[in-house]
């Protein structure tokens, strides 16, 4: 309830924020919708030449869609703005008045920033996600709601931890916000089902850079492709990278100096 209470602090201070420059609403919508316009289309001139994209049929895909915009949403919601000011703090030495407040330091570099206006991107995800299922005539039992829970959750897990140990790498490297950037062009991939690329590169979007379970995975459950290995795997790995990054964080902690040295 605390870390609650804190993010809500943090919430106050970034509407005030936000809300003084409105047009970044418009700005931010219209990106938004832009974005799932160029998507849909793409989607659809493609189904104009196959009936099938990966082994995933059009309206599963649709599905896979609302996923990605609403994992990317989260992502740019709250992951991605945290990340980036820790590395600029830690640059800067101001990670010094993080350090010491009384609640993990951690969580505070986590919840410091929100980006309302992403929940714009979070909202389309949803009316995407609700209008694919509708069109796929699909009847979301207790167990399948709970896997796509559960895989949603374990992929928002295993991207904050896979964040937090690139922005970790500021207290070794002096810029590696580029590293933030390169990630976000490599979860454009993530809009297509997994299945669709080359082995190496499902590989490598499964296991190097963690975009299937935050998209295609969760999606699965959804359109009943999801195998009790593929559940097991994201939450086993989940758990595990979560306490990967928590002792990463910890190591590079103990490098940092602060603005005094």
């Amino acid at each position: 309830m605390s870390y609650f209470r804190i993010f809500l602090a943090f919430l106050r201070v970034n509407i005030y924020g936000e809300t003084a420059y409105r047009i970044n609403f418009i700005i931010q919508l219209f990106q938004s919708l832009l974005n799932l316009g160029m998507t849909l289309g793409g989607l659809a001139i493609i189904f104009t030449y196959t009936n099938l994209l990966g082994g995933w049929q059009p309206n599963e895909v649709l599905a896979l869609v609302g996923v990605y915009f609403l994992i990317g949403g989260i992502i740019r919601l709250i992951i991605q703005p945290g990340m980036e000011q820790l590395i600029e703090s830690v640059r800067d030495g101001t990670l010094d008045f993080r350090l010491t407040k009384p609640a993990d330091a951690q969580a505070i570099v986590s919840l410091q920033r929100v980006e309302i206006w992403e929940i714009l991107e979070i909202i389309l995800g949803l009316g995407v996600l609700i209008y694919a299922l509708v069109k796929l005539g699909e009847i979301i039992g207790v167990l399948q709601a709970a896997e796509f829970v559960l895989m949603l959750t374990a992929g928002g897990v295993i991207i904050y931890s896979f964040f937090l140990i690139l922005s970790t790498l500021s207290f070794w490297f002096v810029r590696v916000e580029n590293i933030l950037v390169i990630f976000q062009s490599v979860y454009e991939a993530g809009r297509w089902p997994v299945s669709l690329y080359p082995g190496w590169l499902r590989y490598g979007l499964t296991f190097i850079i963690p975009v299937a379970f935050a998209t295609t995975i969760p999606a699965e459950a959804l359109t009943s492709r999801l195998n009790w290995q593929t559940l097991v795997g994201a939450i086993a790995l989940s758990i595990v990278l979560f306490i990967v990054s928590r002792i990463f964080w910890k190591t590079g902690l103990k490098r940092y100096s602060g603005a005094s040295a």
